[in-house]
């Protein structure tokens, strides 16, 4: 027999405590289905929970960023570092004040790509040594309307080659 306080928790629990959770809508229906009409009671036949699968797909991104003045030297080594550790980068062009990131994103709705897209140019201030310069433009489309956009005409100035290029 234990000797302890009255309401301490058990030894070796580190005062951690259960809680009950409901069994969910349902659960008494599935109950009474499984008895028989003699009292007895049948296995419930395995319920599969069907998991949730979405599928992502590819957002074009363009972000613009601008600033304070910025030596072009240190602005073009910034974007380079940024397309050399994320070569997702399709191509950046940039001015002395402004620059501009375009490349495909990979996410499951547009709130997921925009959120990433917010995220680069800070997260990858320091390690890229990225001007301090605040996020002024954001644009995610989806692939059809980015194909149809060129197809019409109506689409991005067209690209550069991969890579940073001065405007």
């Amino acid at each position: 027999m234990r000797r302890a306080r009255p309401g301490a928790p058990p030894r070796g629990t580190g005062g951690r405590a259960l809680t009950s959770v409901g069994a969910g809508v349902g659960f008494d229906e599935v109950r009474s289905v499984d008895r028989t009409t003699d009292g007895t009671t049948t296995d419930p036949e395995p319920v599969v929970a069907q998991e949730q699968h979405t599928r992502s797909k590819l957002w074009h991104i363009t972000l613009s960023v601008s600033g304070a003045e910025t030596p072009l030297k240190e602005v073009r080594r910034g974007l380079e570092q940024l397309a050399n550790d994320h070569p997702f980068l399709l191509t950046s062009r940039y001015a002395n004040d402004h620059a501009e990131i375009r490349y495909w994103e990979e996410a499951r709705d547009l709130h997921d790509a925009a959120a990433v897209a917010l995220r680069l140019w800070g997260e990858h201030r320091s390690s890229a040594k990225l001007p301090p310069w605040e996020i002024v433009g954001l644009e995610v489309i989806d692939r059809e309307t980015y194909h149809q956009r060129i197809a019409e005409g109506y689409g991005p100035p067209p690209a550069a080659p991969v890579g940073v290029h001065p405007y």
